[in-house]
């Protein structure tokens, strides 16, 4: 079969390799989409410390079981949807119910490998904390493969409670951003807001998601405290990895704003000035957002179902295993909303 593999940064191969065979408790799968994202094109770029390569890579992955070894509830022929992030389900976190935060949690297309491949097994450790996720009729492979990204949105909103009556902004305009959009509308959002430095993707993303305004600018600040008649936004959302829009973040929040730090910094720039009287006087919250749980997943599949999230028209560009490079390179040219593989 046909693999897209990590060998080290700025060298992914499309090869050649033998078919995976699943061992007791594992599901094969036939990969029918994974779609990309901007860690893809990181891990391109600068590798990742949990990969050991080589690695297949993909985790945003949708495809029809092949084969249950010693495992209850799937047959070939059901079509499911798999978690990235796998948290360990035993730790004291997670016995907490706070999986996003797991300590020993790891990654499919980081310490396994991923669905930039024909066929995959899903591990063990991913049905052990309820991770295989039948996709739901009416919902295809391509949109399946977005729930993993969404996942991650509704963890952060959650988080940051947003909520009926809420003006929001969103400073990112990629398909994190687009999402963050959608699901605001849907958990009962009075305007939302979009803020991008770059214009043309910006406008392209507000064509589909079409938010109250489009945002951008030097004066990003002073445009949605005018939008906001002065008060500021309920709910901002950093959806980019930008230090300087987390900055911006804390002046464009309201009184008891809630602020979500969604993007996270590089890691060789991640200190940003925060003005400690911005928080304390207006009664800011702060909080981070870490990927998402297998609950978020399925969630997210939920609502990608029932309409209240739709996802097709975002999936801009659909390319086969063979032009997974190209795929990378037009979303680190900002030049898509979602890139999906089809194997």
């Amino acid at each position: 079969m046909k693999v897209a593999r990590f060998h080290a940064p700025g060298d992914i191969r499309v090869e050649e390799a033998a078919e995976p065979i699943a061992g007791p408790g594992e599901v094969k799968i036939r990969v029918r989409n994974c779609s990309t994202c901007g860690t893809d094109v990181k891990i391109l770029k600068h590798g990742h410390h949990h990969i050991r390569p080589p690695r297949v890579m993909g985790h945003e992955i949708a495809g029809e079981v092949v084969e249950a070894v010693d495992v209850d509830g799937w047959a070939p022929g059901d079509r499911v949807q798999v978690i990235a992030a796998i948290p360990c389900g035993k730790c004291a976190e997670c016995l907490r119910g706070r999986m996003t935060v797991c300590p020993n949690q790891e990654s499919m297309g980081y310490h396994y490998d991923g669905g930039f491949a024909e066929y995959m097994v899903v591990p063990a450790k991913v049905l052990a904390v309820d991770g295989l996720n039948r996709i739901p009729d009416g919902v295809g492979f391509a949109e399946a493969s977005v729930a993993e990204p969404l996942a991650c949105v509704l963890n952060g909103q959650e988080l940051a409670r947003v909520g009926e009556g809420d003006d929001v902004v969103i400073m990112g305009s990629g398909p994190i951003g687009c999402l963050h959009v959608r699901l605001a509308r849907s958990r009962g959002a009075a305007r939302v807001f979009l803020v991008d430095i770059n214009a043309e993707r910006l406008e392209m993303a507000a064509g589909l998601v079409r938010p109250d305004a489009a945002v951008h600018g030097e004066d990003v600040v002073e445009q949605i405290l005018k939008l906001t008649e002065g008060r500021g936004a309920d709910v901002v959302i950093t959806a980019a990895a930008s230090g300087a829009a987390q900055e911006q973040a804390l002046q464009m929040a309201a009184r008891q704003g809630r602020i979500s730090f969604f993007g996270g910094l590089p890691k060789d720039n991640p200190i940003i000035n925060c003005d400690s009287n911005l928080v304390h006087y207006r009664e800011l919250t702060i909080v981070g957002a870490n990927g998402s749980s297998p609950a978020h997943n399925a969630q997210a599949l939920r609502l990608i179902a029932d309409g209240a999230v739709p996802v097709s028209d975002l999936i801009t560009h659909r390319i086969p295993l063979s032009e997974v490079l190209e795929g990378l390179d037009i979303v680190s040219r900002g030049e898509a909303i979602k890139v999906t593989v089809e194997p």
